[in-house]
């Protein structure tokens, strides 16, 4: 006899992947809450309503200290949303749940805003049910990224045709390619690629990152503000020229 195994008063639970950005402190921890701050007043919203995990596999700390941490992040408005590399000691109630297993992500990409969706959409749209799905090597933004809006695709390089606004931001995995005034944020070598490159063809970034090392407005040469320049990472130091 076939049964009903579910009714009117059953939830539905969905397995489901985020990206997220990961904090991974080091001593003294006071210096790095300073850089730590130095960083978001200099992009303004970067960590606005981005999920957040903390990792504290390098770090010699007991439960007293890591809740000051916890509570230094609180008084910036970042929640921690899960602990990685924590011993069993270290963890609490009240404290954010311990993580297992994270990796880079694969999905294509995420938008904040339609322009930059149509594109994930578009490469999406090519992958069949059941299908082995090959990783994508490049995705190409065919519109302006305006303020607000995030594109984000860990698994190769982002080149945009246009300009990315104050305010923007661009994540890639690989290296960044922007065929006009780059005024806003970007992130490339976002999952550990320190070969990444940045291009564009008028520097006015509001940060720069390639592998988790950042530079920021302020510390950039005069000589490449509004200049085509590239940009690489050489002994955890960014690099730049101007491109002739």
């Amino acid at each position: 006899m076939t049964k009903v195994l579910t009714d009117a008063r059953s939830i539905r639970i969905k397995g489901r992947s985020f990206l997220a950005v990961v904090f991974s402190p080091d001593m003294p921890l006071d210096d790095w809450l300073k850089r730590l701050d130095d960083l978001a007043s200099r992009s303004a919203g970067f960590f606005l309503n981005r999920p957040v995990v903390l990792d504290v596999s390098d770090l010699q700390i007991d439960r007293a200290e890591l809740k000051e941490l916890l509570a230094a992040f609180a008084e910036r408005n970042v929640s921690i949303m899960g602990i990685e590399g924590a011993r069993p000691s270290l963890l609490g109630p009240g404290m954010p749940p311990s993580l297992k297993g994270g990796r880079p992500v694969s999905e294509e990409a995420m938008a904040k805003e339609p322009a930059a969706e149509v594109s994930a959409t578009e490469m999406k749209s090519a992958v069949s049910v059941g299908e082995v799905r090959q990783a994508l090597p490049s995705m190409i933004i065919h519109e302006p990224i305006r303020s607000g809006q995030s594109v984000i695709f860990p698994e190769g390089d982002v080149t945009v045709i246009g300009s990315v606004a104050s305010g923007a931001e661009v994540i890639a995995g690989g290296s960044v390619h922007i065929y006009g005034a780059l005024r806003g944020r970007v992130m490339a070598g976002s999952v550990g690629n320190a070969s990444a490159r940045i291009f564009c063809r008028k520097l006015e970034a509001e940060l720069l990152a390639i592998d988790g090392i950042y530079q920021v407005a302020e510390n950039m040469a005069e000589s490449l503000r509004g200049q085509p320049v590239q940009l690489w990472l050489e002994n955890d130091m960014i690099m730049a020229e101007t491109l002739i």
